[in-house]
Parts: C-alpha cells; structure tokens; sequence
C-alpha cells in the first residue's frame, strides 16, 4: 500500500484537530480571562531507504535516502498573553495587569484563574460569582471572609481591601488578594468555568520568600484594576487566516488520498 495514504490520512487527522482549536478559540472570543490555544505539528519516523555514507579521496559522501510518514500533533499550548480590558465599574470585578493568576478554592481543592468576576456572598466571603469558588489571599491561601462586612467595598491596586463594616465603620480589612505566579504558565491544565489546575509542566506556584503566594504589585504577579475585566486574548482576525490555512490544508491531503486511490486503480488496471 502507498506510504502517501496514510501520510494523508495523518494528515486529516492532526489539520481536523487543529480546526478543533480553532473552533474552540472562536467559541471563546467573548469569554473572560480566556486564553487561546495554538497547535504545532511534528512529523512522524521517517523510512530510511539507504544510510547516509562518508567520502574519501576518490569518492564523494552520499545523503541518507529518507520517506517521511506523515504528521502528526506535537504540542497544543495555552498562549498567556495579555488580554484587553473592558470595563464594567463593579468594584469586586477584577482584572490583573502582569502574569499573576487569581487563587480559587472550592471543596478542598486549589485552582487558578484570570478572570476575577467576583462577588461578596451572604456570609462575607469573596466568592467567583460564576461557581461559588471563594478567592484566597496571598499570606497562606487562606479564603477572603469578611465577618463584619456591610457594604461600600473597594480594592486597591496593591490587593489591600476597605470596606464599611455593618456597624457603619470604615475599615481596612487584615487579609490582601493574592496572586499565584508560575514558571511556566503555558503547562497549566484547564479545568473548566476559566480555571486552571497546577501540572507537572507548569509546575507548583513561585512561592514568595515569607508568603505562600505573590501580593499583587510585588514581582511579576502584577496589579490590579478594580472595577475591569480582562477579556479574551483571541485575535478573530488571525483565527480566520489560520482557519483558511487549516481548510487548505485539509483539502489538499484529502487531494493526497484522491490521487493515490487513482494511481492503485491504474494498477489494478494493468491486468486487464
């Protein structure tokens, strides 16, 4: 059987994956703190026909005689790059200006995320309003409760957090918004509702010399902007022309397969 069909076949395999993406990066133009994804492709073994060999005074080296096997998905990344602000004054709506992730816990477990559409709950706590999961701060990731709030909360830039207590008190709160930087961001594994959860590629949170997570405004973690969120870092125009790209790409391995078929018919045919 020709090498080419299943070269093409991988083919149509890794440019549907990437249409995937695609599709999925689209889906989410509009989604807060999203980041987009990027596929890169690898080629397969190769079937060595004849070693390279090496000249020498009479006679000159000769190249490796290879054929590739076609395609395959090397990587799938996360692009962390910075998304656009958009503002909705809502003074728990955060957005973070630098590399820093928002720190999540819900039952038990740690989760990270960019999009800090916060709300206070019944019991004080500052919570995601997309799930419930309540926002930790940088001391010891311990969550944000505030037992006597009453209302008038505001967010400083450095995570420091004044509000009017129920009693009618201008009060600055003890805990401060934490932010979890790490080293490689990309490694990060999605776990839905704009949450990510720490891998082995991306490796443990960068712990600050005393803290167990970053104050917003120390390092690279960043500040943050009250009342904004950060928006989707997908770029629809750049999705387009690599949706084009991947549609070509696609067609011309499904041509591969076609032409192939046609030349084993010929085959075939010879023996008739």
């Amino acid at each position: 059987m020709m090498r080419s069909l299943y070269s093409a076949v991988s083919g149509l395999q890794t440019h549907q994956t990437k249409m995937d993406v695609l599709g999925n990066n689209i889906a989410n133009v509009n989604t807060t703190g999203f980041k987009k994804g990027q596929v890169t492709f690898h080629d397969m073994l190769s079937q060595t026909l004849s070693d390279a060999t090496e000249g020498d005074d009479s006679t000159g080296g000769i190249n490796a005689k290879q054929v590739g096997t076609g395609v395959m998905v090397g990587a799938i990344n996360n692009i962390h790059t910075q998304g656009a602000p958009t503002t909705t004054g809502l003074a728990t709506h955060l957005m973070i200006q630098g590399e820093g992730f928002f720190i999540l816990e819900q039952n038990d477990k740690t989760y990270y995320t960019r999009a800090g559409a916060f709300t206070m709950d019944n019991h004080g706590n500052l919570v995601n309003s997309a799930n419930g999961a309540l926002v930790c701060d940088y001391y010891n990731g311990a969550p944000i409760t505030i037992g006597d709030y009453g209302g008038n909360i505001s967010i400083a830039a450095d995570g420091t957090i004044s509000y009017t207590s129920d009693s009618g008190e201008a009060k600055k709160h003890t805990q401060t918004i934490g932010l979890a930087t790490f080293s490689n961001p990309a490694g990060l594994k999605k776990a839905g509702e704009n949450m990510y959860i720490a891998s082995d590629a991306s490796g443990e949170p960068s712990p600050d010399a005393v803290y167990d997570y970053d104050q917003p405004g120390t390092g690279s973690a960043g500040t943050l902007i009250s009342g904004a969120l950060e928006m989707s870092n997908v770029d629809l125009a750049q999705e387009f022309v690599d949706m084009i790209i991947t549609q070509r790409g696609f067609q011309a391995n499904s041509r591969t397969i076609r032409v192939s078929d046609e030349m084993l018919q010929e085959v075939i045919n010879i023996k008739r």
